[in-house]
Formats: structure tokens, sequence, C-alpha cells
């Protein structure tokens, strides 16, 4: 019987040997290379989140516009005569901002403590958490998303306010710089919750106890500057009256606080939030278990 030349090891009609076939697979099926960041899993994450809400764009995006519009209408009713804004400012093109302000921070904060709850109690997070994703790549996916949801429905809502409301814009950077990082903050607060709420009660308490509490007190319907004493004082620890401070005088070209204090602090606050976030993350807390 001729031999085959050591060139054809896998001639038609040869069978390898079990040690020769582990190696030649071995030789040829070489490990993906990643990089330093994984772009496509990232990229992919972030499409995954961006598909599930626009599925329910009926509840994501449109339920926000008509609630706002509701509170426009309720409130310029009852107090459009007898209240003024700032400055003899009209008392609808004072609420409008502010409006718009509370709608985007609860559908970024809604966005991912709904997506992580849900995968956590469908038990599918694990689908999640094994690609090759870093701590870093995770968060950034995850709390872009919620940007992304923050940031469409303040674009609807303040389309909807103008057909309204004459709103006109003083500063365009200014309310980009607080609509980001305004969206950013509460969607790192809505990751959190969702990593560390085991049921939908959870998240309703936070919602319902901290979230709106904090919007409805953060001067959104009044200018602090009208409550005394230490009351005031209380306003400027509410980290939502910066957003909501910041983001008005973009349009109305006056703030209660300076704008400067503002961005600080927000951007110092993301970047505590982000760091936990990313803590969380690495350890696995009630997301690997």
């Amino acid at each position: 019987m001729n031999e085959l030349p050591p060139s054809q090891p896998n001639a038609p009609g040869v069978k390898l040997a079990p040690d020769d076939a582990r190696a030649r697979a071995a030789a040829t099926l070489t490990p993906r290379h990643i990089g330093l960041i994984n772009g496509r899993g990232l990229w992919t994450l972030y499409l995954k989140e961006i598909h599930r809400f626009l599925k329910v764009w009926m509840q994501a995006l449109a339920a926000p516009l008509i609630t706002t519009l509701l509170f426009l209408a309720i409130f310029t009713l009852a107090l459009g005569d007898r209240v003024s804004g700032v400055d003899s400012l009209p008392f609808d093109q004072f609420l409008a901002p502010g409006l718009v302000m509370m709608s985007m921070v609860q559908g970024a904060f809604a966005n991912n403590s709904s997506s992580l709850l849900i995968s956590k109690v469908q038990n599918n997070i694990f689908d999640v958490m094994m690609p090759p994703l870093s701590s870093h790549e995770l968060t950034f996916a995850f709390t872009m998303a919620g940007v992304t949801r923050g940031l469409m429905v303040g674009l609807s809502t303040c389309f909807g306010m103008w057909l309204f409301v004459d709103m006109s814009i003083h500063n365009l950077g200014v309310i980009l710089y607080f609509a980001v990082m305004a969206s950013l903050f509460l969607s790192l607060l809505g990751l959190l919750a969702g990593i560390w709420a085991d049921k939908f009660d959870h998240v309703a308490a936070i919602t319902n106890f901290i979230i709106t509490p904090l919007a409805f007190l953060s001067g959104t319907f009044y200018s602090i500057e009208r409550l005394p004493g230490i009351w005031n004082d209380l306003a400027h620890l509410n980290p939502f009256f910066y957003m909501i401070d910041g983001f008005r005088s973009g349009f109305i070209g006056h703030s209660d606080a300076p704008i400067w204090l503002g961005m600080l602090v927000l951007f110092v606050l993301n970047a505590a939030l982000w760091w936990f976030c990313h803590h969380l993350f690495v350890k696995g807390y009630k997301l690997k278990t």
C-alpha cells in the first residue's frame, strides 16, 4: 500500500488519529483577539438595550410626553395668572424646562432599573455577565442606553412644549451639558437600583420615596429664592435642584445657583457613581449568584 505524503494528512478516505485531529484543531482554531476594548461586544449590548425600550416606545417615549403636557396644562390653568417666574417671566416659560428635565431623568432611571431587574427576575442576567466584557464596558453600555432614552424623552417633550409654550434658547451648550449629565446621573442611579433590587417593589420604593420627592422639591414648579431660611439651604443640598436650575438657565438666562457650581456637582456625583457601579460589576454583587 502506498503511503500518503506528509503534506496530505487530511486526504479523502483517510482518518486521522485522535491525537493528530486534536493537534490540527488546536493549530487552526486560534482564539480571537479582542484588544484593549471589546468594541463589538459593547456596541451589541448597547443596541440590545436600545431595541429593548424601542419595542415599547409608547410606554418609554409617548407616555412621558403626555404626562408632561398634562402637568403643564394643570399648573398653568390653576396658577398661570397668579404666579410669575423670575424677572416677571411668564409662568409657563419658567415651568416648561423643569418639566422637560423631570421627564428626562425619570426615563433614564426607569430604563436601567427595569432592564437589570427584569434580567435578574427572568434569570438571564448570566447571558450579560458571561461575554468577555469588562466592568467598565458593562457600565458604559448600560448607562449610555439610559442616557439615550433620557435624551430622546427630553427631545420629544421639548418639541411638545414648543407647540404650547413660547420657549427660547439662551445658551445651547448649557442645555446640552445639563441634559447629558443629568441623564447620566439618573442612568447610573437606575443601574445601582437594578443591581440592588430583588423585586419590582424595591425599584418602586426608590422611585416613590426618593426620585419623585427630590424631583418635585427641586424647584421644578417654583424658584427656590422664595424659600425662607433653612429651607433654602436644604434645597441647595438636593442634586436635582442643580440639574433643573442649570437646564432651565439655558432657556431663560437666569439661575438660582452659579452655573459652574451645578456643573461641578453633577460631574463629581457622576464620577463617584460610575466608580461604584464599576465596583459592583467587578464583585458581581447580586449578579453572579
